[in-house]
């Protein structure tokens, strides 16, 4: 079983001016054939976020006319035009739309169905998407679309801006990407009006962006980051997000988007893998965006100098948004025309600086989550997830039920390289259920092929066993499979354990059901959607990696050796002394320094092959 909506990275795509004209010369003639009399070009299965669609395989059209001239064009552009603008322009309110601030205004809005009442909640955001196939259409106007169509077309837009600004409440769904979408149309909207209209809409977009949505950012593993869905990231959501601050950078040369766009890039690159596999969100865990991502990774990856291109996307939206059959749908043109517009190409190489919440060389990585714990371990092209057990998640020492993940205390981190290995120590100060504050030393060695995972922790008592994460996916190269196989070494005696209870809060990873699902199941949101970070989190039990201290530790320490990418026996022995826990394996040799750190109590090791 693979992972659908995560195969190839999207650096794979090819995106020279040619490949886009084909990609462009098919949205043509798919749409010269479903071009109806009356000028629609909606998928004839389209029901959701329908309101803009035609417009944007509209924006799609003039932007082909633009590059080609195709005679065919023009009419199939007026003509659809005008469908928008007779058709699917509506200015009564909708029937249950809760979140206007002013009631029959009369101000135009694109519907997310097209049924009076039937689903209203989504409006705000189709009218964003409405705003931005409009504003595209307007860029590709001359030459192209009459006097009379443009200044009907400039109105409607316009309005658009009114509605959502004035009319409704700002970002209603709590989700960054809309907001700042709607900030980018705005700012696209305002070249087109005359001064000083121009100037007002241009500073409200901008005062938008630093009142209603920098100023709620969200603080999650170092960095601040546009809300989404009540949420801190969404893996779906997120790129989608950065790809909306490239186009914002792009079109006002504002310096804020640059910075924002960039610290939400080092996020993004710190907490995806070397693979490329992520997971998590509170809107969609494991669902990834694909060309709506491209735009943002590829801009602000060669503005960070990092591979954000390994991003592993929707193969089925490897272009633009289609249906099951594979026809193009409008809903997302406007990200294929900004990208295809934007001139910046792929930085393909990885970043060389330390990152703290992130360890990566070769085919080796590990994304540590806040708390300086693993969230994705991947080695031998195997992904790990945190393990749950009695409730509790992570990776760390276990007694008693009670596992030592989360810090009480600074977490302090030191990464180190020598001879070709790259080390990060983290250590971390827990108490357990006794109350007593231990030292959870935690070592990660990588030569770029294998995992070296060393755990160091004062005695304790019972009979310890250290968590060492889930196996949940595999990579091929082309996909994403789903797998419960691990290819981990120990020193100590190692098991791989699957739950004894059955039920939705109980996740075997031999089975069939993604994480996604489960964590869905698993949520307390009654609408499909869920949170499924926060449903995932009431995991009571799942497939885990157990590994027994090793035996001949140094007196008054538990300590645990797991090495991953390899099944082999691991061999390593440890010696505690004056300069601290000396660890040997066949690849290395280190030195984890006394708990007390430094003379800044910063943590101290040495590495050498």
């Amino acid at each position: 079983m693979h992972l659908p909506r995560q195969l190839g990275p999207l650096h794979d795509l090819p995106d020279t001016p040619e490949a886009y004209d084909a990609v462009l010369a098919d949205v043509v003639e798919q749409a010269l054939a479903r071009l109806t009399p009356e000028g629609n070009l909606e998928h004839p299965d389209c029901v959701d976020d329908i309101g803009d669609t035609s417009l944007g395989i509209t924006s799609l059209l003039a932007l082909a006319w633009q590059r080609t001239k195709d005679p065919r064009l023009p009419d199939a552009v007026r003509r659809s035009l005008a469908f928008h603008l007779g058709e699917r322009v509506y200015v009564e309110d909708n029937p249950g739309y809760p979140n206007l601030r002013v009631r029959n205004s009369g101000l135009p809005y694109a519907r997310y169905t097209l049924a009076a009442g039937a689903h209203p909640i989504g409006d705000w955001p189709s009218t964003v998407w409405a705003l931005l196939q409009a504003v595209n259409v307007l860029d590709a106007a001359d030459g192209l679309v009459d006097d009379r169509q443009r200044v009907e077309l400039i109105e409607v837009a316009r309005g658009y801006w009114r509605w959502l600004t004035e009319a409704t409440f700002f970002n209603p769904q709590e989700a960054g990407n809309q907001a700042i979408g709607c900030v980018v149309g705005g700012l696209m909207l305002a070249s087109h009006l005359p001064s000083p209209e121009r100037e007002s809409v241009r500073g409200r977009a901008l005062e938008l962006y630093a009142d209603e949505i920098r100023a709620h950012r969200v603080h999650d593993r170092g960095a601040l980051l546009p809300p989404e869905h009540g949420g801190a990231y969404d893996n779906n959501y997120g790129p989608i997000s950065l790809s909306f601050l490239a186009q914002a950078h792009r079109v006002s040369g504002e310096e804020v988007f640059a910075e924002d766009g960039e610290a939400l890039a080092r996020y993004i690159d710190a907490r995806l893998t070397n693979g490329g596999f992520d997971n998590g969100g509170p809107r969609y865990s494991e669902q990834h965006s694909a060309f709506e991502s491209v735009l943002g990774l590829r801009y602000f990856g060669a503005r960070i100098g990092s591979d954000l291109g390994r991003y592993r996307g929707d193969s089925r939206w490897a272009r633009h948004a289609v249906k099951e059959d594979g026809g193009v749908d409008g809903h997302f043109a406007w990200m294929l025309v900004w990208q295809i517009q934007d001139p910046t190409r792929w930085h393909r190489t990885p970043s060389d600086a330390p990152v703290r919440h992130q360890l990566r060389s070769g085919t080796v990585s590990v994304a540590f989550d806040g708390h300086m714990t693993p969230a994705v371990v991947e080695a031998g092209g195997t992904y790990y997830l945190p393990a749950a057990v009695d409730r509790q998640h992570g990776h760390g020492p276990v007694v008693d039920g009670f596992l030592f993940c989360r810090p009480m205390g600074e977490v302090r981190v030191r990464d180190v390289r020598a001879d070709g290995l790259t080390a990060k120590l983290v250590t971390k100060p827990v108490v357990g259920r006794d109350h007593v504050l231990r030292h959870v030393r935690s070592l990660y060695v990588t030569d770029g092929t294998s995992l070296w995972v060393t755990v160091a922790v004062e005695r304790l008592p019972g009979t310890p066993y250290l968590l060492a994460g889930m196996p949940y996916a595999t990579d091929d190269g082309d996909r994403v499979l789903r797998t419960s196989h691990a290819e981990v070494g120990s020193v100590g005696r190692l098991r791989l354990t699957h739950p004894q209870a059955e039920g939705v809060d109980h996740f075997d990873a031999r089975s069939e059901a993604t994480q996604e699902q489960a964590a869905f199941a698993l949520a307390e949101d009654p609408r499909g959607y869920g949170n499924p970070d926060l449903g995932w989190r009431h995991l009571v039990s799942s497939t885990a990696l157990k590994a027994d201290p090793v035996p001949d530790a140094p007196e008054g320490l538990h300590v645990f050796a797991v090495r991953y990418g390899s099944g082999d026996a691991l061999t390593a022995d440890f010696a505690d002394g004056p300069e601290g826990l000396t660890v040997r394996t066949e690849a290395f040799t280190a030195v984890i320094g006394d708990v007390a750190g430094d003379a800044h109590g910063e943590p101290e090791l040495t590495l050498h092959a």
